[in-house]
């Protein structure tokens, strides 16, 4: 409701479609109803939901949006998507404690670590994604489809965490020659 609210106020100031933002802003989280049932993030869920119960094109793009997962194609998208941010930075908005989520975002970290091959870890999107880089020499094409697959068999295994993590693998070599 807060983020329908301030969704509707802020596309009222800047001119935008009030009545979009603010059902863009009361349907962004509405696949988290459903997210542990169905394969997806919250708002690719949430979006495709809506887009079949005939949701107009402008609400389902400010839902699939409002994570960047989806191109921003209106500046309603982008209100709600700011009302969210807002919304969530309000002290008490977020259930998790500072302490578990820096032990999540480690946890995620050590476990991606802990396979041959890999350099370094980040945990990024708020621990909704985890980025491997690897060695090239020890990693190849398809040793990284293969880390990318057990990282995230290992991560189900051991973690408890809202929604889904992805697991992106980069495996990067560099030639570099000067002309002089």
């Amino acid at each position: 409701m807060e983020v329908a609210k301030l969704s509707s106020l802020l596309a009222a100031e800047l001119g935008a479609n009030t009545d979009v933002a603010r059902l863009g802003g009361m349907l962004h989280d509405i696949g988290k109803a459903v997210d542990f049932e169905v394969e997806g993030t919250h708002a690719t869920i949430g979006a495709e939901l809506a887009r079949r119960y005939g949701i107009s094109k402008a609400v389902v793009n400010c839902i699939a949006a409002h994570h960047h997962e989806s191109e921003q194609e209106s500046i309603e998208a982008v209100v709600v998507e700011v009302a969210d941010a807002i919304s969530g930075a309000r002290p008490g908005a977020r259930r998790e404690s500072l302490e578990f989520y820096i032990k999540r975002i480690r946890g995620l970290e050590d476990i991606a670590r802990s396979f041959k091959g890999v350099e370094e870890s980040f945990a990024i999107q708020a621990g909704r994604e985890i980025r491997l880089i690897v060695r090239p020499g020890e990693v190849d094409d398809l040793d990284a489809l293969r880390l990318s697959r057990e990282v995230a068999r290992k991560i189900e295994e051991s973690m408890e965490y809202p929604g889904q993590i992805k697991v992106t693998v980069i495996r990067e070599t560099r030639a570099v020659e000067y002309a002089k």
